[in-house]
């Protein structure tokens, strides 16, 4: 037999291998070699968390008991997984899109980031959480006791003190490897492999004792078999439908509402795509663990004595064979699955104990800007986290010493768990309806919990102990439809099918109607579109007006939680992104979604809102975002009554309108002033030409010296008139596409060249800097139409230019497959509110300067348009700066 001592020095051993596997994954995760801790094998093992040691030694008691009915708590998870691997998915998007982490951080998040909501979800997972934790307490002190109990009374007395070292050892383990890091966000490789490892274990345990029973005392699978016939024949194994359906409802929603489930299934998941892998090997886990369930509960009932615990099964089987060694194996798988379940759970509480509750009452706490404030705001947090932990733990015990270990902790496992499975209706409902409110949420989530409360937790202490037995049996102050396990009036369904039943049906009812009554707030209809739609929406953000955030102020806030390095590398991308020099970017709305977004790792979605809430001072949600995220029809219908939800977009689009209605009296104006200077410089050469034609007519006695000079002016006129009309005409021809190019390749200095010499008559003489290399580049184009737009250029920087000393630079970059060609000149430039209508044909700058009708500009537009390049003005440089855009193939033919 082996001794207590013996038993404690190998729990010992095993922890301490434990956090070596720990220790070695949580180095490899630093140091960047955790491509082996991201395995899809290694997030499967991690879900059997799920297999606790009431499953490891309660599922051969529960066989023993009932029969077939075990299999419920397989069955659950294996159709979520098998069968809604969809749902699952999209859950795990939502988490990595929002950050999310913890169940209480999901619910939360989807309903406007309410805290209050996180912290009711909060206080009911503690709630219904504290049993099992004891359950698993009480698990490892039975197993010592079985141990224990050959070596004397007083050994089986010691025993009831080991479950405090043990709560002891486990927070030490949580506490080391579940905090290290800040950002709940982040993966705990070193808790993650170390449940893996015990996954292993606890599955090589219980077939090494499964095999041993149906080979090594049963006599063979045969005989096995025929075993377990004889006692089904005995009728004492009945299936109840309503209790079966019960039981795999809520073990299915087990998979998604306990909060280790989430914690490993969501928070601690790499990739969306390891569900594939889990889908089929996570099932198959859970058949290799109840493979041999009923082999070793008919075996136990057979060969053991009567009255022999039916839970201890899987130890006292090996031990009444003599079998030691297999015993110790199968303890450590029992303390495998103990362990595993209250790390988990105690690292998935703190983290929402210390997010939803801990921490928004330090910052209520703190004067002013309680993230402003001096002290160090990751310090607290991660205090908060390490005190919760060793809290749950202890309330673990507590519960458990005050219970006194009895067979009642079993019976209100189910109890407890079918209060979390309350969170399964504002889950569901918030990531597939898109209606549901935070005041749905609230009302149907303390509905259901009240019903729980009254219909399962308080009549689970016993008659007399909480509830009277009247009370039981009439109802309170003889209202019979009340009756916690009759409510109205409806009995003989089994108590905790009934419970259920009324708790989650009220809370899904009191959910619809509270959603159906109430409007959602823009924060919260924008992120229930984004969980609604996470395929499609999962990048779109919410957005932030400005307020009055100083980067400093973030950036006080951001080391305070992140830390000084990771916060300075965080505001110096930002800001390289902005293109600003130093470490504080400007506060956009794009930075401070970011910004909330790695704060929401370290303290959850809504400390991190309310945190930036209170240095910028207000969040907006414009129409743009909710378009982005919403479908467009039903968008518009729901918000077209609620003015003030657009007020933002209607000043926005007055604003454009205003825009768009000045550009268009500018081009009104300038459309005015063309068609005045369009008759006047008509009718100036159209006069000259009549004056002095007349007047070589009349006058014939007038000398030859008169005639030419009369003659010349005549001429120059007519010059004068046909520039005029050819504008006209080719601006035509070229709006209308009806233009013929003459495309070959021609090097940009040659045109260049051209339009330099054709410009020197042009105004006052102009220094022109060329980069004689870049000029050589080779574009295929019509030559003398860019020569057009070039001499049209060079002519207006020679016009305009109103520099003291008139220079001209000509630079020629590569960009992509075009060519930019710039014209800056050092003049003022073209007036800001000139430079929207310098393109258009009735638009002319400088205008004493002007001898033109406004053409020029237009003309190189329409040119270039169709040479398959562009033109732009580009402000901020000076002076006037236009870029030209040549292809440097051109496919483009008159159309």
């Amino acid at each position: 037999m082996v001794s207590l001592n013996v038993l404690t020095a190998v729990c010992i051993c095993y922890g301490a291998f434990l956090f070596l596997i720990a220790f070695a994954a949580e180095r490899a995760g630093r140091q960047g070699r955790s491509g082996w801790l991201k395995a899809p094998m290694v997030y499967t093992l991690s879900l059997s968390v799920y297999c606790t040691a009431w499953t490891f030694y309660g599922a051969v008691g529960y066989a023993a008991r009932s029969g077939l009915e075990y299999l419920t708590i397989y069955i659950g998870p294996s159709l979520v997984m098998i069968g809604w691997v969809v749902g699952l998915r999209k859950i795990l998007r939502i988490g990595r899109s929002q950050r999310v982490t913890s169940v209480a951080d999901l619910i939360s998040s989807r309903f406007g980031k309410s805290n209050l909501l996180a912290v009711a979800v909060t206080l009911i997972a503690v709630v219904g959480t504290t049993p099992y934790i004891a359950l698993q307490l009480q698990s490892v002190t039975q197993s010592f006791a079985i141990f224990a109990a050959p070596e004397g009374p007083g050994a089986v007395a010691d025993t009831q003190s080991l479950a405090l070292w043990v709560a002891a050892g486990l927070a030490a383990f949580t506490v080391l490897f579940g905090t290290r890091n800040l950002d709940a966000n982040e993966r705990h490789h070193g808790v993650v492999i170390a449940i893996a490892v015990e996954a292993v274990v606890k599955l090589c345990a219980l077939l090494a004792v499964g095999i041993f029973t149906v080979w090594g005392i049963g006599g063979g699978l045969e005989e096995t078999l025929a075993r377990i016939d004889a006692h089904a024949a005995l009728g004492q194994w009945q299936m109840d439908n309503g209790r079966w359906s019960g039981l795999i409802f809520l073990s299915a929603a087990a998979l998604l509402c306990l909060p280790r489930m989430f914690q490993v299934l969501v928070v601690e998941n790499e990739d969306e795509r390891h569900l594939r892998t889990a889908s089929w090997a996570f099932p198959a886990y859970m058949i290799a663990m109840s493979l041999f369930v009923m082999p070793i509960a008919v075996a136990g009932l057979t060969l053991l004595p009567e009255g022999s615990n039916p839970d201890m099964f899987v130890l006292t089987l090996p031990l009444s064979e003599g079998q030691s060694g297999l015993a110790v194996f199968s303890f450590i798988g029992g303390f495998s699955s103990a362990t595993s379940m209250v790390i988990v759970a105690a690292i998935a509480l703190s983290t929402m104990v210390s997010n939803h509750i801990v921490m928004p009452i330090w910052l209520k706490m703190q004067p002013g800007q309680g993230a402003m404030v001096s002290g160090d705001v990751r310090h607290v947090v991660i205090s908060a986290r390490r005190v919760s932990i060793i809290g749950v733990l202890f309330l673990g015990y507590l519960y458990y010493r005050l219970s006194g270990g009895g067979t009642a902790l079993a019976a209100i496992g189910l109890i407890s768990f079918s209060g979390v499975a309350q969170f399964l209706v504002p889950m569901l409902g918030g990531i597939f309806w898109r209606g549901a409110t935070r005041v749905g949420a609230l009302a149907g989530l303390a509905t259901g919990f009240a019903v729980w409360l009254w219909c399962l937790f308080l009549p689970s202490f016993g008659d007399g102990v909480v509830l009277s037995q009247a009370v039981l049996a009439e109802g309170p102050l003889g209202f019979g439809w009340l009756r916690p396990q009759a409510l109205f009036g409806i009995s003989g369904l089994d108590p905790l099918v009934h419970g259920v039943l009324w708790s989650i049906l009220l809370n899904a009812l009191v959910f619809t109607l509270g959603s159906l009554l109430s409007f959602p707030s823009p924060m919260e209809r924008l992120q229930g579109a984004q969980f609604v739609n996470v395929f499609q929406h999962s990048g779109t953000p919410r957005s932030w007006s400005g307020g009055t955030a100083q980067s400093e102020d973030l950036l006080i806030m951001a080391q305070r939680l992140l830390g000084a390095r990771e916060a300075q590398a965080l505001f110096q991308d930002e800001a390289g992104r902005q293109g600003v020099k130093g470490v504080l970017p400007e506060p956009s709305a794009d930075f401070l979604l970011r910004l909330e977004r790695e704060l929401s790792g370290s303290v959850g979605a809504a400390t991190a809102h309310a945190m930036v809430s209170q240095i910028v001072g207000r969040a907006a949600v414009s129409v743009e975002d909710l378009l982005a995220v919403a479908d467009e029809t039903a968008q518009i219908m729901e918000y077209s009554s609620q003015l003030e939800a657009k007020s933002a977009e209607l000043v926005r689009t007055a604003r454009q309108l205003r825009q768009a209605n000045e550009t268009l009296t500018q081009i009104s104006h300038q459309k005015d002033a063309f068609l005045s200077q369009i008759s006047h410089e008509l009718r100036t050469p159209m006069t000259s030409i009549r004056a002095f034609s007349e007047i070589l007519r009349d006058t014939p006695e007038m000398t030859a010296a008169q005639k030419a000079r009369y003659g010349g002016i005549i001429h120059d006129e007519a010059l004068r008139l046909t520039r005029l009309l050819d504008d006209l005409l080719d601006l035509s021809v070229l709006e209308n596409g009806q233009v013929q190019l003459a495309l070959a390749p021609v090097r940009l200095s040659e045109v260049l060249e051209r339009a330099i010499d054709a410009t020197r008559s042009d105004g006052a003489e102009m220094v022109i800097h060329r980069d004689r290399i870049a000029e050589g580049a080779l574009v295929e184009t019509d030559a003398d139409r860019l020569t057009q737009v070039f001499i049209n250029l060079i002519a207006n920087a020679r016009k305009y230019c109103d520099a003291p000393r008139p220079e001209l630079r000509i630079a020629v970059s590569a960009e992509g497959a075009a060519w930019r060609i710039d014209f800056i000149d050092n003049g003022s430039g073209v007036p800001r509110d000139q430079q929207a209508v310098i393109f258009e044909k009735f638009a002319r700058v400088g205008e004493q300067k002007a001898g033109g009708a406004g053409l020029g500009l237009a003309i190189c537009r329409e040119i270039l348009a169709r040479l398959g390049g562009s033109i732009a003005y580009l402000p901020g440089q000076g002076g006037a700066a236009f870029r030209v855009s040549v292809p440097r193939r051109s496919a483009k033919a008159a159309r």
